[in-house]
């Protein structure tokens, strides 16, 4: 006889939880969104923005950076992927990605800032290597060339910083995808019928995995192409001045007192919705209209086998052209490729390392005169802005994961499947839209230039990533371990805390890691809703950044890249497997 009376009255109070959790993130989050709106609804706004004469130019350079960006990041990932994911090296490849991701954009920025600048480390580098040949070319670069590399007007420096900022965020979601065991398993089958009827790996990669891989990745890259468009801490440090970026405009106007400029601001916010919108359109109209060809360019067979003699041909060309043949070719190939990403990052922690500590260095000198530790005297003495940076990232993060854990093991899968685009919003929307919604919020509730105000909207930001990082592993977790806990007689409470939490402790202290480190980058979220009482350690940077200390810059970027690296590797120390 079937026992249903306990079964409907446990129901109950996880029902109730449900909707308290959901309740938790959805108001806060509506509310804002709400603000937001409420905000752009100024139609006298919206004329004076029409008529600026700084507003067409900033478009449309916010238009180009935005697209060349999300263009050669979308690009970077697909290669990377082809090249690894179904090879023995993808390991090898998602290793560095959790120091790359730890790396704040704004310390990023710095750094290249640093290593491209015209009296930068690549200029005297260049200079160096020419030196010998200066009497044969006519060059005497005693001056830092007159030519911008950095805050280009082509926003040349923007776009290289974004792209490479994106790239591991793409890549780590799609290993997110990757890793997931159902989907990996019939990946792997379908890519060995592939190579049964005679593709090429590689090959076989392209037609089978990354068709069904790009409709997975269509979040992600819609939060990249929304941030690279509406980036502003960024396109401030490496970004174009004449003119600037529409959303550095926006940010400019939303900080003037004059109630019409500051209605302006918003508009411009709103602006940069509709133009991500629009751009997110047309890709998809472009998507749609180009099924046939895709289809067809994907279907259309293996190319018929060459001659002898011309195989034989080829063969030859490639022992001459390297002693290790096509195969070593390939492969050192591939390996360079690789190399290029975690290179970039290397040499831009080094700029600011190196740079926190100089001292005089006259131009054409590759090394300065002389090494100091005077930078770093204002960041020892700054203990009160590290306490605010790591309190927020601390706060916010714990509060991102205890509520992402809680979601994920009372809400029922239809629910989570329904709301999981509203949770992701924040990941959509302009950030100077997202942090204006956080404003009214915060005035609205009266937590404006508040200690929780500042919580509420940094855990805000923090839990569409944590949420996002940690969904795969939870998705992914074998649920045959629940079932031979029942039967053994434990409860499904009991199974949680003794095994599925310990088993997935790597995947949750890296989710906190991210959470940090999110929170660590907010920058506009810090301002507007801190009111200019809280000040962390990114909001210090950017403002140091339109003076001309550049080892106090440096030194300031150097400790933002320091903090999520130190809670990246403790996370890492953590969730280390266990040794028996």
């Amino acid at each position: 006889m079937p026992i249903a009376a306990p079964a409907v009255s446990a129901a109950r109070p996880l029902h109730w939880s449900v909707l308290l959790l959901g309740g938790a993130f959805a108001v806060p989050l509506l509310w804002s969104l709400l603000a937001s709106v409420d905000a752009g609804t100024d139609a006298r706004a919206w004329a004076a923005l029409a008529a600026q004469t700084e507003t067409a130019p900033a478009l449309w350079m916010s238009t180009c950076t935005g697209v060349a960006a999300t263009a050669l990041a979308w690009s970077g990932c697909a290669l990377l992927l082809s090249l690894f994911s179904h090879s023995g090296p993808w390991e090898r490849l998602l290793r560095p990605l959790p120091a790359m991701l730890a790396m704040p954009h704004a310390a990023f920025a710095v750094g290249f800032v640093l290593l491209m600048a015209p009296a930068g480390w690549v200029m005297r580098g260049g200079v160096a290597l020419l030196a010998p040949f200066n009497s044969l070319l006519g060059l005497a670069l005693d001056a830092p060339p007159p030519w911008p590399t950095t805050q280009d007007p082509w926003g040349m420096g923007l776009i290289a910083v974004l792209a490479l900022k994106e790239i591991p965020f793409l890549l780590w979601s799609a290993a997110a995808q990757l890793q997931q065991p159902d989907l990996a398993r019939r990946l792997t089958q379908e890519l060995q019928v592939a190579q049964s009827l005679g593709y090429h790996p590689h090959s076989a990669w392209w037609r089978v995995v990354w068709p069904q891989l790009v409709g997975r990745l269509r979040a992600p890259l819609l939060a990249v192409l929304v941030f690279n468009l509406t980036v502003v801490d960024v396109a401030i440090l490496a970004g174009p001045t004449t003119p600037p970026t529409l959303s550095v405009l926006a940010w400019q106007w939303l900080q003037d007192a004059d109630a019409a400029r500051n209605a302006m601001g918003a508009a411009a916010a709103w602006a940069l919705a509709g133009l991500a919108l629009g751009i997110a359109m047309a890709g998809a109209m472009v998507r749609h209209g180009a099924r046939r060809w895709r289809v067809r360019r994907q279907t259309r067979g293996v190319p018929l086998p060459l001659p002898r003699s011309d195989a034989t041909s080829l063969r030859k060309i490639g022992q001459c052209c390297a002693p290790w043949g096509w195969q070593g070719a390939q492969s050192w190939g591939t390996a360079a490729v690789a190399a290029v990403l975690p290179a970039a990052y290397g040499a831009v922690a080094l700029a600011l390392a190196l740079g926190s500590v100089i001292g005089v260095w006259p131009f054409p000198a590759l090394w300065p005169q002389d090494w100091t530790w005077q930078a770093w005297q204002p960041v020892v003495a700054s203990a009160a802005l590290v306490g605010t940076t790591l309190a927020l990232g601390l706060g916010s993060a714990g509060a991102a994961l205890l509520w992402t854990v809680a979601w994920l093991e009372c809400a029922p899968a239809h629910w989570q499947r329904r709301t999981q685009n509203l949770w992701y919003l924040p990941l959509l929307v302009p950030v100077v839209l997202w942090a204006l919604g956080l404003h009214r919020l915060t005035l609205d509730w009266g937590l404006h230039a508040s200690a929780s105000g500042m919580w509420l909207a940094h855990t805000l930001c923090v839990l569409p990533y944590v949420l996002l990082s940690l969904q795969g592993a939870y998705g992914g977790f074998d649920a045959r371990l629940q079932n031979a806990a029942a039967s053994l007689g434990h409860s499904r409470w009991a199974f949680v805390w003794r095994v599925k939490w310990p088993l997935l402790r790597a995947a949750l202290c890296a989710s906190f890691a991210v959470g940090f480190a999110v929170s660590v980058a907010q920058y506009l979220p810090t301002l507007y809703v801190g009111a200019g009482r809280f000040t962390t350690v990114t909001t210090e940077a950017v403002a140091l950044a339109s003076g001309g200390a550049r080892s106090l810059l440096a030194a300031f970027a150097a400790l933002l890249c320091l903090l999520p690296a130190l809670v990246f590797g403790w996370a890492a120390w953590l969730g280390r497997p266990r040794q028996f």
